[in-house]
């Protein structure tokens, strides 16, 4: 008979065992279907300048300084860093589900029966008394066979999770650290342009005390003066406005580095700033590995990936063991008279959910969904990376060229104005040649400024789409 129970309980077993292996199985990750290399992007290099730290892919030391402030000080990385903390306790907690549970129990209770009752009448006819006392202390163990792999797919869904909080708080530090270049960048391009502006405003007060000189002479009317006053007016607007700027975006800047609003030291003008020679964008399969929002999307999918383990795990018999032992005695006095209050129960149990099989199955049909989309997450995080890069690729390569045409252009016009100039105080051209030269000059100095600052800003936009930054 015994050995029946026992071949019972063994293949009951050996099932479990058996079923179990297909329960817990890993899940295939998705395919990615990546081209070979970024569309306008020529680079064989396999990793590209998203593996360079970002102290040395920038190179002006005060940019430098802002960043490493930024990075200490800023408010989003100290919520990102205690995001982290809290992932690591869970994660530590997690590994304790393979421990039994043990708990302490100590109670005394007294029990009063009424003297007509059964447990009354019981009491006075064994002399007992007229009330029940029970003492006990005890140990208590629980402990549940991981035949399914639950516990070890929480500890999967945890650790992804904790990782997950890693990867959020470097792209914190991947978009803090663009965003410091792109305002630090911003500055620069306002400096230049109102050195700009007041340049051209002390060229327009020369040229406006020439008509004077020319009006009092009576070669040219009042309308000349007036023309003058409004070109040189245009250009005293433009300096209030700048320097409006400069001051909001050094508040801008000194806030992402966790300060109060003050002025941004800078000695480097936006023409000075250089970069690595070679930006190589490596291949678009190293996203995955680089870019923190893509990696944030993969972890996601392990976390759905345990997800499904453990709705599929919860609609499978639990095999569980109990045991508890201590001392119990219906007086304080034999309490704890070893070993005649001794006591000791071992329990085991599997449990089958029966009721709740619909609710159980429901749930892991949503968890099978929850993935199918974290898949999809997956692959657009992919797609939207790989798109950014080749936009950063496209913006550098134009606005190069853009950059050199209107750089030409600037100098055209720094020779015309010269030479209108000059043609004015001779008499050989007139006052609207001259003005129309400078506001033309004025203009096209300030586009330049502009796409060379949007230039930098592309190329600091390259290193974070690959996934530059955080290291």
């Amino acid at each position: 008979m015994k050995r029946d129970i026992y071949r019972q309980m063994l293949t009951l077993l050996l099932m479990l065992v058996v079923s179990a292996c297909s329960v817990s199985k890993n899940i295939k990750s998705p395919e990615l279907s990546l081209p070979t290399n970024f569309r306008n992007g020529t680079s064989d290099d396999t990793n590209g300048i998203a593996v360079m730290p970002w102290e040395n892919f920038f190179t002006d030391e005060q940019l430098i300084e802002l960043i490493n402030k930024a990075i200490a000080n800023n408010y989003d990385m100290q919520l990102a860093m205690k995001n982290i903390d809290a992932a690591k306790l869970l994660v530590g907690q997690v590994k304790w589900n393979y421990v039994p549970a043990l708990g302490i129990n100590v109670t005394a209770s007294t029990d009063r029966p009424a003297n007509s009752s059964l447990n009354g009448l019981s009491l006075q006819q064994y002399g007992i008394g007229n009330h029940i006392e029970d003492y006990s202390a005890n140990l208590s163990l629980s402990w549940e066979a991981d035949i399914w792999n639950k516990i070890g797919n929480r500890k999967k869904q945890a650790r992804a999770q904790y990782l997950q909080s890693v990867e959020a708080r470097n792209l914190v530090q991947t978009n803090l650290v663009y965003n410091i270049a792109q305002g630090y960048f911003n500055l620069l391009m306002l400096d230049d342009q109102l050195s700009i502006a007041q340049r051209n405003m002390a060229l327009d007060d020369s040229t406006l005390r020439i008509i004077r000189l020319q009006y009092e002479a009576g070669q040219v009317t009042l309308l000349a003066i007036q023309q003058a006053q409004a070109q040189r007016q245009a250009a005293a607007e433009l300096i209030p406005q700048f320097e409006q700027n400069i001051t909001i975006q050094e508040n801008a800047l000194s806030i992402l580095i966790g300060e109060n609003p003050r002025k941004i030291s800078r000695t480097k003008t936006l023409g000075q700033v250089v970069f690595p020679d070679n930006l190589s964008d490596g291949i678009p399969s190293s996203l995955v590995g680089h870019r923190p929002d893509v990696k944030t999307q993969e972890l996601a999918l392990a976390v759905a990936d345990a997800k499904v383990g453990i709705t599929k795990a919860e609609m499978y018999p639990a095999l569980r063991i109990t045991a508890s032992g201590g001392v119990n005695s219906f007086k304080a006095s034999n309490w704890f008279n070893i070993p005649a209050s001794l006591f000791g129960i071992v329990a085991g149990s599997i449990a089958q959910p029966l009721i709740q099989h619909k609710e159980l199955k429901t749930n892991y049909k949503i968890a099978l969904l929850q993935r199918d989309e974290a898949v999809i997450s997956f692959r657009r995080s992919v797609l939207v990376a790989v798109g950014e890069v080749s936009d950063a690729l496209a913006k550098i390569e134009k606005l190069q060229q853009q950059e050199s045409i209107v750089s030409n252009r600037v100098e055209t016009l720094q020779g015309a104005t010269s030479n209108a100039d000059m043609l004015f105080k001779s008499g050989l051209a007139t006052y609207l040649e001259v003005i129309t030269a400078q506001a033309n000059v004025l203009q096209s100095e300030l586009e330049l400024t502009a796409i060379k600052r949007s230039r930098l800003t592309a190329v600091a936009d390259l290193y974070r789409s690959l996934g530059g930054g955080w290291k």
